[in-house]
């Protein structure tokens, strides 16, 4: 277990470059998404017109659902496993309770949803990281967990 009182928390910049590292390994986690559902629709359809072989809007709800399983259980097994991402591992950022612990699974359920949502809401609970004195994101207080900067290995 990590002494979390000597580990600084990560600031913005850190975080957002972390996540632009994971946003090419989300795309490449969509991209097998979506050849899996073009392999089952063949599967079910042949290949004989299948351009014309549309989804109902039940199949399409449930396709995008997968498609968020799918991206959120990259953040939770990386984050379950050792509490980093490929992305904050290159920038030495970890995921982790306030004791230093590993974050709990409800913990990295709630973390992966309201961290989507601050995105999704202008980058609102991102910013909230630039407010002193705490310098945490909304979704670290609501989740009870922090991210903090490791030393650099040697």
């Amino acid at each position: 277990m990590t002494d979390a009182k000597l580990l600084p928390t990560a600031n913005l910049l850190r975080r957002l470059a972390a996540l632009i590292y994971d946003a090419f390994l989300l795309f490449a986690i969509t991209l097998a998404y979506g050849l899996l559902l073009v392999l089952i629709k063949v599967i079910f359809n042949g290949t004989q017109g299948l351009e014309d072989v549309q989804p109902g809007p039940i199949l399409q709800w449930l396709s995008f659902i997968g498609w968020l399983l799918a991206l959120g259980s990259y953040y939770f097994i990386c984050w379950r496993k050792q509490g980093q991402t490929l992305g904050m591992k290159s920038w030495r950022l970890k995921l982790q309770q306030r004791d230093g612990s590993l974050a709990t699974p409800d913990q990295c359920i709630k973390r992966s949803v309201l961290a989507t949502a601050s995105l999704g809401a202008l980058g609102i609970g991102y910013l909230w990281c630039l407010i002193p004195p705490a310098k945490v994101c909304l979704h670290d207080i609501y989740s009870g967990t922090e991210v903090v900067l490791l030393p650099p290995t040697k």
